[in-house]
């Protein structure tokens, strides 16, 4: 019965009912937006799976980790806000934390390896070209990988997983420095490794790039103008730096700082609701990675709004007002090639201008068709007969 209680305690909430209601509403608005951006991208990547450049694998892995992450933590995070404590019980609970670690690191990993891929191709260009798919590829498993080793860690005992201190989540235990030689390795590991050498790598990385940028465009701005493809290629790689920096300093920043605070610190001091907004920070990356790709990448950019307009195409030729307007454009077509305006000798048109098909339904046409008529000279006079008496007057007075 105690370890009952204490597994119950465990898992119920600290945070009022409407700071978990909060955060209930805010996971359910970042899932639904990370389902829609990330499989959006990776759409967008198969239609263009044949011309993507090496650099885009690590976008495709970025998509696919937030997309895990989105698929693995909010449908049992968003359920247990509103109930206001954690639902599914101890295994559950380390399957959760373990997939938070693994997606979680392998998007920051992912995102190191994509800044030394871009400043190799803008600083070492040299070099940069002769980075190719394989490497990509090879480098995309080396992620996986990295992340995985501090995510297995935990479940082998060299860390734990536990509870959030708000108690709707889970993830690491950050008291367990406090007590624990093996849990302190740990975490002093994932700091190092985890947080503080990516943030160097890409902070190094982007500026380098920066610097090349500059002082290219120097160089560019002294021989020619700087409206050129150049110049615009520099542009999108300071914007796409600059977008990158501060994503991944934004989402993680805070969560690194508060768990910092608990694993060095007093953990009895820190409050369970800077856990909580820390941790709404962190998982708003799944939504920022696509929409920073979708719009600053003019490529992917191009190929998502050709796909739109196909598909917006096909949606109007199915509704049924584009298949009425079809059929009735057809029918008017049909009837204008079937009308006749064939002359005579009276120079009067056939059926002066009526269609054949107000045959089919008289009560709308009034019009009395022509008669086929032709001019008879007999000695001095001449007179005008139908088509049909021609056989009844003699052909040598035809004229």
């Amino acid at each position: 019965m105690g370890n009952a209680s204490d597994t119950s305690a465990l898992f119920a909430s600290t945070i009022s009912k409407e700071h978990d209601f909060f955060m209930g509403s805010i996971y359910s608005v970042f899932c639904v937006l990370s389902l829609m951006g990330n499989c959006i991208l990776l759409l967008v990547a198969y239609h263009k799976r044949s011309t993507l450049k090496p650099a885009e694998f690590f976008i495709i892995n970025l998509s696919i980790s937030d997309l895990g992450m989105t698929l693995s933590l909010f449908p049992l995070a968003i359920p247990s806000c509103f109930a206001h404590r954690w639902l599914f019980g101890e295994i559950t609970c380390q399957l959760y934390a373990m997939c938070g670690v693994l997606f979680g690191l392998c998007s920051l990993t992912n995102l190191t390896a994509l800044s030394l891929v871009c400043c190799l191709k803008v600083c070492f260009p040299n070099h940069g070209n002769k980075f190719s798919s394989s490497h990509a590829r090879l480098l995309v498993v080396g992620v996986w990988c990295y992340a995985s080793v501090f995510a297995v860690g935990p479940l082998a005992q060299w860390g734990h997983y536990r509870a959030e201190p708000y108690g709707t989540a889970c993830c690491i235990d950050w008291h367990a420095p406090n007590h624990e030689l093996s849990a302190l390795s740990y975490i002093v590991c994932l700091f190092l490794f985890c947080y503080a050498l990516p943030c160097t790598v890409i902070f190094l990385s982007y500026t380098f790039i920066l610097l090349t940028v500059r002082g290219s465009r120097q160089a560019v701005q002294q021989h020619v103008s700087p409206q050129t493809k150049t110049s615009n290629a520099h542009a999108l790689i300071v914007k796409l730096s600059v977008a990158v920096c501060f994503g991944f300093l934004g989402a993680w920043t805070p969560y690194a700082a508060v768990a910092m605070w608990a694993a060095f610190g007093d953990a009895t001091r820190v409050p369970p609701t800077a856990f909580a907004l820390a941790a709404i920070f962190a998982k708003s990356s799944t939504i920022y990675n696509p929409v920073v790709y979708l719009l600053c990448k003019p490529n992917f950019r191009e190929c998502l709004y050709r796909d739109t307009s196909t598909l917006r195409q096909r949606i109007y030729k199915g509704s049924p007002q584009s298949n009425l307007r079809e059929c009735q454009g057809s029918n008017s077509q049909h009837n204008k090639d079937t009308c006749i305006s064939s002359r005579f000798s009276n120079g009067q048109q056939e059926s002066y201008g009526a269609c054949l098909h107000c045959t089919e339904n008289a009560a709308l046409c009034h019009v009395t068709p022509a008669q086929r008529t032709a001019s008879i000279l007999t000695g001095s006079t001449c007179r005008e007969v139908t088509v049909r008496e021609l056989s009844a007057t003699p052909q040598a007075d035809f004229l």
